[in-house]
Formats: C-alpha cells, structure tokens, sequence
C-alpha cells in the first residue's frame, strides 16, 4: 500500500528561469570590410583571412599597417578603409576588419569565407576595391556572390562598391559606367554601388559606414559621408546625378542648399533590377524585421501546441515583436493571420471539410502558417512644389 508522503518540509520551491531566456539581438549596423594589406610585417599583425572587431585607429593600425618604433604608421589599403568607415557620424555599432593574402586578382572569396559564421554581420565592402572583374568569383564579383549566397542562407546582408573613381568626365561617362558595373546588379537587392569621381580615398567604405550609422527604416537621401572629397571640377552635373540614380547607382554629391562643404547620398537605391525592393531602407528594414520574428518565435517551436491556446500564444507573442517597432513608427500598421487559428476557433460541429483539412495537416505535418502583413511608410524622397503669385 502506498504511502502519503510527509508534510515536512512543508514548503517545496522549483525555481523555473524559462522566462528570464534573453532573445537574441542582432544589431543592423554592423559593418566588415576586406581588404589587401602587404605580406608579412609590413602589412600588420593580423592573420590573413581572419575577421578581427576595431574599435579605435590604434588598434587597426597594430592590425593592418605598420607601425614604426616612434608610432608613425604606413597606411596599407585595409587601414585606410578602416579609418574612413570610424570617421562617420553616426559610426556604425561595430567595425570588422578582414586582413587578404596578396594575390592577382586578390583572394577575396577565401578572406570573405571567414565571414559566414558571424550572424551579425549586414553589411560588406572590399578595400579601396573598384575593379569589377572578368570573371566569377574575381574582385567585386565575389563580394556579390558572399552577400546573395549568405543572404540566401538566412544571414541577411548588403555589399557596397563603388564606381571607378578614375573614369574620367565625359559626355558618355554615365554610360561607361554603366556597362562596367552591370555585372554587379543583384536581382535580390543585396548590391549597393556608390559613384564618386576624382576621390581619393575610399567612397564604398565611407558609404557603407555611413548606412549603417541609422537605423534600418532611415532613409540614405540627403544623409552626409565623411571623409570623402571630391575635386569641384569632378563634381556630378545635375544631367549625371539624375542618370546615375536612375540606373540605381547613388553619386554623392555637395548639395547647394545645404550650408558648408560635405558630401552627401543623392539617392537611396539598391543597385538591383527587383522594383519591388528598390530602395536600401527597406531592404533594411525587412531584414531587421525578419531577424526579430525569427529571434522571437524560436522559443516556441517545439513548445506551442497547435491548439487554440497554443496557437493565441503564438499570435501574442508576434504581436509583442512587431508591437514596438509601430510604435516608434518603424512600421506604420500589421496584421497578423494564422488560418488554423480561424478555424480552431470556432466549433468542431461547424468546422466544413476545407477547414478539417487545414486543421488535420497542420497537425499531422507540424507546420503552422502565419502570415504577416506590415504597412510600411518611407520617407519624402522628391517634393513637389507649385508656387502661386498672387497681387
């Protein structure tokens, strides 16, 4: 006969952590650039093909140049790219430098290898790198590869490039240009090509920097880039800018309405053919929401029942992710719809033989489909004005 178990100690205490599980964070501003630095000593101490987070110029220097006894450094490509990205203003929330072994053409695919486990990076550019290639896998050609392939994967995000700054001004420059850089348009948007003329120092690195600065729902338009100059007589005509940004190429430009001289976005394009996702900030701003639901959601696969309660759960907590993110007008309405909810939320006496379908597949295969729907509103990018005159 079995026996009731004792009162003492009176008082048993589990102590459950589940909801104290942090969900994990990805920040949309973190930003790796690759590049060539010379062989042995001179180009640094870093390893070739290894990503190593910078924080301060000292630190880059140590990395990727060399530093004389007296701590004078011989910029290498790598260093001066690095130190152009920590001059913006917002800086990006983290700065990757991946150090390439010397080569002809560069070893890119190999140093962007080593960015394929790293979750966190969303953004990628080669050093001073305006070559396009003849061929798969050589100069900017690789960069496009890394950023479709992983974006493909799950790991969301954009390389940057930027337009030879060597052609020279023409009456057929935005057509030059324009067949050299075609290979690199992506068709899923993940290519941004900034054009600067006459610079000499990196525009991609600057660009790219200078994105990831804001949040993924801020426009590129009109927003400044440090460190970049361009000689007043290479400056884009108001024919050049217009062309240019059509073709989704963003020229960054000095601005006569803005007080001072400073570069800053003409557009905010992908340079891509899929008019859907036209434009960097909502390339962005969907990654960024992809990664939260993904973040959010993954407590309860394996947990939430395809119940009614289960299912009540699964909507409440998307929306508590998408929830913030209208209310600080990220995103200006949802709407959330799980169709085995539907049904399983009225009586299984009234359920029609579609509905028992959706509820018995669901049930016999696991899976549940959810979907969501964000309205989404961009920033003014062009403003008409008529003007009136009246006696």
């Amino acid at each position: 006969m079995a026996t009731v178990p004792a009162a003492f100690p009176f008082i048993e205490v589990r102590i459950d952590t589940s909801a104290l599980q942090p969900v994990a964070q990805r920040s949309p501003g973190v930003i790796a650039i690759v590049g060539q630095t010379p062989a042995g000593a001179p180009g640094g101490t870093a390893a070739v093909n290894k990503a190593f987070a910078i924080d301060t110029f000292a630190q880059a220097a140590q990395l990727f140049a060399n530093v004389a006894a007296d701590g004078t450094v011989t910029k290498t490509r790598l260093y001066r790219s690095l130190e152009t990205a920590m001059l913006q203003d917002p800086r990006p929330s983290k700065i990757y430098g991946v150090r390439v072994a010397a080569g002809d053409p560069p070893p890119y695919a190999a140093a962007l290898s080593a960015l394929e486990g790293m979750d966190d990076v969303t953004f990628v550019a080669l050093a001073e790198e305006p070559t396009v290639g003849a061929a798969a896998g050589a100069h900017l050609r690789a960069l496009k590869e890394h950023v479709e392939n992983m974006s493909a994967q799950g790991n969301k995000r954009l390389g940057v490039a930027m337009v030879d700054p060597a052609v020279a001004k023409s009456s057929t420059y935005v057509d030059t240009v324009k067949t050299a850089v075609a290979p690199l348009k992506s068709d899923s948007s993940r290519m941004v090509l900034v054009a600067a003329r006459g610079a000499a120092s990196d525009a991609a690195a600057a660009a790219m920097a200078a994105m990831a600065g804001y949040e993924p729902q801020i426009s590129l338009v009109l927003k400044r880039v440090r460190g970049v100059s361009l000689p007043l007589e290479a400056q884009y005509s108001p024919t050049e800018i217009k062309q240019l940004s059509e073709e989704g190429i963003i020229p960054l430009i000095d601005p006569s309405l803005v007080v001072g001289t400073s570069l800053h976005f003409s557009e905010g394009r992908c340079f891509t053919s899929d008019a859907s996702l036209l434009y960097v900030d909502i390339v962005r701003t969907l990654d960024d929401i992809d990664f939260r639901l993904k973040a959010g959601l993954i407590g309860l696969v394996g947990d939430a029942r395809i119940t009614k309660p289960g299912l009540v759960t699964l909507k409440a907590q998307t929306e508590g992710i998408l929830g913030p993110l209208k209310r600080r007008a990220v995103i200006d309405d949802f709407a959330i719809d799980i169709p085995v909810l539907g049904v399983l939320s009225m009586p299984d006496s009234a359920w029609t033989p579609t509905e028992r379908t959706i509820v018995t597949e669901a049930r016999a295969n696991r899976t549940v489909d959810m979907f969501v729907s964000i309205t989404y509103g961009p920033a003014i990018h062009r403003l008409k004005v008529t003007l009136a005159p009246k006696f």
